[in-house]
């Protein structure tokens, strides 16, 4: 199971956010007790006022190479599990770069 999904105009993708880490950075992949997979994603970023999420959505768009503007976060603000919008079609390029992210720990 991966941890994005596409819908009609893009892709929800889901993140398990660690702020506060030592470094920033992907890492490999959660599941829940749900079986719902997450992405592991590491922020030196203190989860105050929303700083974490902002970074967080700065962080994809970048690596991603898509504008911010285009992720959303739809569930999660304040909880370690996210819920992201990209309204980005999910393209085989796209899915290429989504899965690059994972990094084995």
């Amino acid at each position: 199971m991966s941890f994005f999904e596409p819908h009609k105009t893009g892709c929800a993708v889901r993140i398990k956010l660690t702020p506060n880490a030592a470094f920033c950075g992907f890492g490999s992949l959660f599941v829940n007790a749900d079986e719902q997979t997450y992405l592991k994603v590491y922020l030196t970023t203190a989860p105050e006022k929303g700083k974490a999420n902002k970074e967080l959505i700065k962080m994809l768009a970048k690596e991603l190479k898509i504008p911010k503007q285009n992720i959303e976060l739809i569930s999660g603000a304040t909880i370690h599990f996210k819920k992201l919008y990209i309204q980005t079609p999910l393209t085989p390029q796209l899915t290429e770069k989504l899965n690059s992210l994972i990094k084995e720990e």
